[in-house]
Formats: C-alpha cells, sequence, structure tokens
C-alpha cells in the first residue's frame, strides 16, 4: 500500500466534497438573490408603513392642538377686554365703598365711569348707535312706537329709547326708537 496512491483518491474525494460546497453555496446565493428583491420590496413597504403611522399620528397631533386653540381662542377671546373693564368695576366699587359723598361728587364719578366704559367699549371696537334725527332704518332701529310730528320728517327718530351698539359694524343691539309719523290731515289744516 502505498501512501501516495492514496492520498490522490483522499484529494479526489476532498475535491469532490468541496465542488459539492461550491455548487451548494452558489445555489444558497442564487436563493438568496432570488429573495433579495421580496427582502428589498418587504423593507420598502415597511419603511412606508413607519412614514405612514408616523404622518397618521402627526396629523393627529395637529387636530388635537387645533382643537386645544380653538377651545382656547373660545375660553379667552375676550380677556384684554375683560381686562380693561376692570378698571371701570374698580371705578365703581370705589363709588359705593364712598360712605360720605355727596350726591354731586356721585354723578360726576358716575360719569367719569361711564365715559371711561365708553373708552373701553371704543378701543376694542363698539360703537354707540344713536340715530335720532336720522331717517329710520330697519336694520339698525327697533321700532317701539310711531307718533305723529310735525317738527320731523316722517320716517325719521323722534326720539331714542335706548341706544344700540355695532362691534366692528356688526350689530350687537338694535337701537329702540320713536319713529315719526305723518300728522292726521285735521291737524295739517289747523
Amino acid at each position: 500500500m502505498n501512501p501516495e496512491a492514496e492520498r490522490p483518491e483522499e484529494e479526489e474525494g476532498s475535491s469532490e466534497t468541496a465542488e459539492a460546497d461550491t455548487e451548494a453555496a452558489e445555489e444558497a446565493v442564487a436563493a438568496d438573490s432570488a429573495d433579495d428583491p421580496l427582502a428589498e420590496l418587504q423593507a420598502q413597504a415597511d419603511e412606508h408603513w413607519d412614514k405612514y403611522l408616523r404622518a397618521a399620528a402627526e396629523l393627529e397631533n395637529v387636530r388635537k392642538r387645533a382643537a386645544r386653540d380653538v377651545e382656547n381662542a373660545h375660553k379667552f377671546a375676550i380677556e384684554r377686554f375683560a381686562a380693561e373693564l376692570l378698571a371701570v368695576c374698580d371705578s365703581l366699587e370705589m363709588a359705593l365703598a364712598a360712605d360720605d359723598a355727596s350726591l354731586e361728587s356721585l354723578r360726576e364719578g358716575s360719569e367719569a365711569t361711564l365715559k371711561q366704559l365708553v373708552t373701553v367699549m371704543q378701543r376694542f371696537g363698539v360703537e354707540e348707535v344713536d340715530p335720532e334725527g336720522e331717517p329710520f332704518d330697519p336694520a339698525l332701529h327697533e321700532a317701539m312706537t310711531m307718533q305723529p310730528s310735525d317738527e320731523v320728517e316722517p320716517g325719521s327718530v323722534m326720539t331714542v329709547f335706548q341706544k344700540g351698539y355695532a362691534l366692528n359694524g356688526r350689530l350687537l343691539r338694535p337701537a329702540r326708537v320713536v319713529v315719526a309719523a305723518e300728522p292726521p290731515e285735521s291737524a295739517k289744516k289747523g
């Protein structure tokens, strides 16, 4: 038995095993490359799903934030106006707390407080609607009654019972007025 003669057989067996291993590795690489497009597509799908979930969460956060902002806007819309009215409230409280005030000083204080209130209202776009002597406008005035008059043109406002108010051009309350009517025929002749 020649040891050299046995070696080539072993080498031939080893080379057959190596070739089999190489073929198996090539088949595995081929299988991996066949799976690779599927793996790539799965990775893209996972990435897109992740982006979708993040976008949906962001949208929900924006909705919640917008709802909270609207709620706060409704709650605190008149915050500045209310803060300005506090000075008027303080003036009224001081007038009520004055024990030894004369009627004249109370009247002066009331006039000053009213002026302060009107100033605050004007600062925030609240305007008086005082239509005395103007033509009656049903969009701005509420006729309480009609009264015949020789002095005022018919259809004009004779007397204002209660002033109206508008906020930035939008009517808050119509002015309550007496509208002049034509005098009766008997009054015209006499």
